[in-house]
């Protein structure tokens, strides 16, 4: 006498199927002490709806014939998604993030917002998924759904590429200093400006300006690179060294 699922939420209302031979006219199907909601019914299947529980429980058929032998159900604990990391990325998708929590094992999927993934179950306590595409920019609930249930949400922030369309000055000392404001659009998340590679510290003054200060380089035009959570944007050959004068 199979049983298809075999494990379900401890908080019930899992549809199963039980096949076997002599089912018809079933009055009870009980998993431990607890009856069954009994939805459907033929002489070789009932599927019932399951009642609350915990652990592992004996499942029986009652009919007019008697009761049958008995098979295992496993209840299992609400999963608890407790972070997701990064917590951030391109409104494109396709990055991976990592989901902690507890009682993940079983996990089925992951919504990001409307938009879901099938993740890699790493252990009971970790995830690794690789983030769906998302319809706009902004704040998304992440929830896990495995056999016990689904989690409280966690949030996820999509955001969209970067863009530059100018710097200013385009030019400075090769010996490095320059204060260049960069402005574009969907800057607000910057992480990293580099010119030619090298790092340049740098502020955010909104999602449309920073002030990048240029490092030391090498006479001629670089391409400089700003990283965010969307993506990153180049500007080829935007910014020149040129040489200090002598005498």
């Amino acid at each position: 006498m199979p049983i298809s699922p075999n494990q379900g939420s401890t908080g019930g209302g899992t549809t199963i199927t039980i096949t076997g031979v002599n089912l018809s006219g079933a009055t009870a199907v009980h998993f431990g002490s607890r009856t069954a909601t009994i939805t459907a019914n033929t002489p070789t299947s009932i599927t019932v709806i399951t009642p609350a529980g915990c652990g592992v429980v004996d499942v029986s058929v009652t009919t007019a014939g008697g009761t049958s032998n008995s098979l295992a159900f496993f209840y299992i604990s609400p999963p608890i998604a407790v972070s997701i990391s990064p917590d951030s990325g391109p409104t494109a998708g396709g990055n991976t993030v990592t989901v902690d929590g507890y009682g993940l094992s079983t996990a089925a999927t992951v919504s990001f917002g409307s938009n879901s993934a099938t993740p890699t179950v790493v252990s009971d306590s970790r995830l690794s998924v690789v983030v769906p595409a998302g319809s706009s920019s902004g704040s998304v609930a992440v929830t896990v759904t495995t056999t016990g249930g689904t989690t409280a949400p966690l949030t996820y922030a999509y955001a969209d590429a970067p863009t530059q369309s100018s710097l200013t000055p385009a030019s400075g000392p090769a010996s490095g200093g320059t204060s260049v404001t960069v402005t574009g659009t969907g800057l607000a998340s910057t992480t990293a400006v580099t010119f030619d590679g090298a790092t340049a510290s740098f502020a955010v003054l909104n999602s449309a300006t920073l002030v990048a200060v240029a490092p030391p380089g090498t006479v001629g035009s670089v391409d400089v690179v700003v990283t965010t959570d969307g993506g990153s944007a180049t500007a080829v050959a935007g910014f020149t060294y040129v040489s200090g004068p002598g005498i």
